[in-house]
């Protein structure tokens, strides 16, 4: 008789337990469908291709191609939107960090960064390509061939020397 009350308690306990997960799958469930509606605004805004780092500087197909493949959709006006943009939170998270990389460097207006600035700029970006700080360790697992190889990064550092041994010049 006292297993059948203890096995009783524990069935009763059990169903407790599925009952609380029940309501909580459901409310997690209704709060990812409430967020939903609220989504940041993923933008591209129009831009002057004159005033690109294209345009503007001199540069190999190689380095165009480095540029294009790691460092335009967060870094320019040129941000391709995946498909998982358009979930929140990640599309919070996502837009968040195009936003933050626009205001740190915009290959879409470099030409409007004065001469110095743009010398910081192109210094900057060869420390963090070493440094392995760009691009974002989150960004590359879902853009394959955005990783760096080192031949990328000495190829991309070159490239910044000589741009600003040029704006030097001038």
């Amino acid at each position: 008789m006292l297993c059948s009350v203890g096995s009783q308690e524990a069935i009763t306990a059990n169903m407790r337990v599925l009952k609380v997960l029940k309501w909580l799958v459901i409310a997690v469930g209704v709060l990812f469908l409430a967020v939903q509606f609220k989504r940041p605004a993923r933008t591209n805004p129009p831009m002057d291709e004159s005033q690109t780092i294209y345009a503007q500087t001199q540069m190999t197909p190689q380095v165009r191609a480095i540029l294009d493949r790691s460092c335009r959709d967060c870094h320019s006006y040129q941000t391709v939107w995946p498909w998982y943009t358009n979930v929140s939170p990640t599309s919070w998270f996502i837009t968040d960090h195009v936003n933050e990389g626009r205001k740190n460097l915009n290959l879409s207006e470099w030409g409007k960064y004065d001469k110095d600035r743009q010398a910081k700029k192109l210094q900057r970006m060869c420390d963090e390509v070493t440094d392995g700080a760009m691009p974002l360790g989150v960004y590359t697992p879902l853009h394959p061939g955005s990783k760096l190889t080192p031949d990328d990064v000495k190829t991309l550092c070159a490239w910044t020397e000589a741009e600003r041994a040029r704006l030097n010049a001038k």
